[in-house]
């Protein structure tokens, strides 16, 4: 299996180059260039094994210049209770009958980013013993909140590699921001930037593939690189997540092996419902993909129109995760879409970057919605689903989540569809404990970060996740702030390049 260019299909490169190349040259996603198929046989081979097993499984189809030792190592080094708080990895909690939530927050910075950001540094060392020539890897990396965290943490101490992470300084929540900048490591690097993570994602995505920075990088022994699902190291072990948790419901019995299921995703940047789609294709028994926004609702209306306009206001909101308004994957779902017509991405994408918007043609409209359904909730809404669903489950879930909860709920009503779900449960709700504790309360005010911690635990007895409760105290190592058109300058400064 080699894998081409969104936007160049003559360009083939090997897994291990994806991984460490993270974007094309021209500005295109690596997508493989076939999919392996996931049979109901092979899907019931699965059943019994652990989530590390599983991952390798899947894993290992889209790897084919690694060996399944390496496979198998990167996968046992990531995946174990030294790293995540449940030894099941991505556990499901049944909020009622036939709607599981999928905790994806059990990892060491209590996001669903972890379960791909904790292997993404043992499959890049693999990649790199093929193709870095010795060159020092520098993951440059654009967040939008937990992404930034999550990858600073799983680059920590890796060897010749060092991270720069850029974030919106105002568009995170003081959570995020603080274990950002309380980061330990000698090769780390924070920096916030007067601006929103659109602005940081495309100052991250230009100088990734600037040619003078490239040469100037080169000319130091140094490579570039991404921990942003642009990479496909990335979006690969998010695949796995899905698949594992079809699996778990067919072996407790909730559903019998082949029966469908619907999987609602709280989607930003796009990546994360793109896993599930690539789960889909493979041949996961998946009917249909729900597509939840937040105030910030891009992608809902270019489900439901087939118009694709960023040309519109930019709100900050209590999941602050997806305030976006370029979704970078869903370049790969058009391509996908499209027949792997780079003619018509081409086109699609230069629309974007002239005009700020973009129309599909009705059959690739079409085609979307027969897969996916979209729809979105305000920050009142989010609200009353926190508080909602704690007081009929005693459980407490975040932001996303909630937006992901009422948005399948609202499409539930509409459709009548009760076809058993999946919903992607992103954060730990204190993460959040600000937006939480003031949608169960009514107030936040008058208390710091830790106090409202402190609040909601009293209130809810919901467990405080030791790597939140450890930031507490912690000095701020990285207060930079730039412009967005100082990032390149920024990235020289904090490799101290001349």
């Amino acid at each position: 299996m080699m894998y081409n260019s969104t936007r160049d299909n003559s360009v083939r490169v090997t897994s291990s180059q994806a991984i460490i190349q993270g974007i094309s040259k021209d500005g295109g996603l690596f997508v493989p260039q076939k999919f392996p198929a996931l049979g109901i046989e092979e899907i019931l081979a699965l059943l019994p094994l652990s989530y590390a097993e599983r991952a390798v499984f899947v894993m290992a189809k889209y790897l084919p210049d690694f060996t399944y030792e390496e496979v198998l190592e990167c996968s046992r080094l990531a995946y174990n209770t030294g790293r995540f708080r449940s030894a099941d990895i991505a556990p499901l909690y049944r909020m009622d009958s036939g709607i599981n939530l999928l905790e994806l927050w059990h990892g060491p910075t209590c996001a669903f980013k972890d379960v791909a950001l904790q292997i993404l540094p043992h499959l890049m060392r693999v990649s790199a013993k093929r193709t870095a020539e010795g060159r020092e890897i520098i993951i440059l990396v654009a967040t939008s909140g937990d992404t930034g965290k999550a990858a600073l943490e799983g680059f920590r101490g890796a060897d010749n590699t060092r991270i720069l992470v850029f974030y919106p300084e105002d568009g995170v929540s003081p959570m995020q921001k603080l274990q950002m900048v309380t980061q330990e490591g000698e090769n780390v690097a924070v920096c916030g930037i007067s601006g929103n993570f659109d602005d940081a994602q495309t100052g991250v995505k230009s100088i990734f593939t600037d040619p003078k920075v490239i040469e100037r990088l080169k000319s130091n022994n140094m490579i570039f690189s991404s921990a942003n699902s642009i990479n496909w190291g990335r979006l690969l072990p998010q695949i796995v997540y899905y698949i594992s948790a079809y699996c778990d419901l067919a072996a407790s019995g909730a559903i019998k092996l082949g029966d469908r299921v619907n999987i609602a995703v709280p989607t930003g940047n796009f990546g994360n419902i793109l896993a599930a789609y690539y789960a889909r294709k493979m041949g996961l028994p998946v009917s249909r993909l729900i597509c939840a926004s937040n105030k910030n609702k891009v992608l809902t209306d270019f489900i439901n129109t087939g118009v694709y306009d960023k040309n519109r206001e930019f709100y900050l909101t209590t999941s602050p995760s997806m305030d976006i308004l370029i979704s970078s994957n869903l370049e790969r779902l058009l391509y996908d879409l499209s027949g792997c017509d780079v003619g018509e991405i081409n086109r699609l994408m230069g629309d974007l970057k002239a005009r700020g918007e973009y129309r599909v043609s009705a059959s690739m409209a079409e085609k979307i919605k027969s897969v996916f359904h979209a729809g979105w909730c305000d920050d009142l809404q989010t609200a009353k689903t926190i508080k909602d669903i704690y007081d009929s489950y005693d459980y407490l879930i975040d932001t996303h989540t909630a937006v992901a909860v009422q948005v399948y709920f609202d499409y539930k009503r509409q459709t009548g569809d009760a076809t058993p779900a999946i919903i992607a449960s992103t954060a730990n709700p204190y993460k959040f404990s600000a937006s939480v504790l003031k949608a169960l309360t009514g107030d936040a005010g008058g208390l710091d970060e830790f106090e409202k911690m402190d609040k909601l635990y009293r209130i809810t007895g919901f467990e405080i996740p030791e790597p939140l409760l450890s930031v507490r105290g912690k000095s701020k190592r990285f207060e930079y702030v730039c412009k967005p058109s100082d990032m390149e300058q920024a990235v020289y400064n904090l490799l101290h390049i001349e």
